[in-house]
């Protein structure tokens, strides 16, 4: 097992030997540094992620961004392309399914999607990071693949990026490789750090 896997299972399981009442701690005090940041306020479509696998809980902000009249969306696996994720609505009516990964997402038939390129602001989970903002994800690209154009010179500016941890998922430092999307920044239950 590479360094990189052995730093992945390692965090994951300290984020799932968290207890209900010390996640549901974290969500509160992740939802509080959020809704105070302006890149928030200003966002009007916003894409979250449903909790997997001891993740930190942004559902307690559904309700905040519903309440403030944001259109709220989830990621979906594409049902074509490897590695790539599409973004449909989410709002309190919407029916879920699981999909491989047996994480829930809203159904595809029918459902408009929103281009990557079209979201305001994307809050996207990961395994660790560090303070300069690198984020190491579950492996699978899926993130760094659907938003590759942000790489690239003369491309559409997109959605602002930022990865949601607890902070107990920072470390030292992490190795950055040349597919890894830059995050405009990452937000724990503890801090901000906002490279802009």
């Amino acid at each position: 097992m590479n360094p990189r896997q052995q730093l992945r299972q390692e965090i994951r399981r300290k984020r799932r030997a968290l207890t209900k009442q010390q996640q549901l701690r974290a969500a509160k005090r992740l939802h509080a540094q959020i809704c105070r940041r302006p890149e928030f306020i200003r966002a009007r479509h916003i894409a979250l992620y449903l909790p997997n696998d001891g993740e930190i809980d942004p559902r307690p902000l559904l309700e905040s961004c519903w309440r403030m009249g944001k259109k709220t969306y989830l990621p979906v696996l594409h049902p074509i392309l490897h590695n790539r994720l599409w973004f449909v609505p989410f709002d309190r009516n919407t029916k879920l399914v699981r999909n491989i990964y047996n994480i829930e997402e809203p159904p595809l038939l029918k459902s408009p999607r929103r281009p990557p390129w079209a979201l305001d602001m994307v809050l996207l989970p990961l395994v660790a990071f560090d303070a300069d903002g690198n984020r190491m994800g579950m492996g699978g690209g899926y993130y760094d693949r659907t938003f590759s154009f942000k790489s690239r010179r003369q491309s559409i500016q997109g959605p602002k990026l930022v990865g949601l941890a607890h902070e107990l998922q920072r470390v030292e430092r992490l190795p950055v490789e040349s597919w890894d999307i830059p995050l405009a920044g990452i937000i724990t239950d503890e801090d901000c750090y906002m490279g802009e």
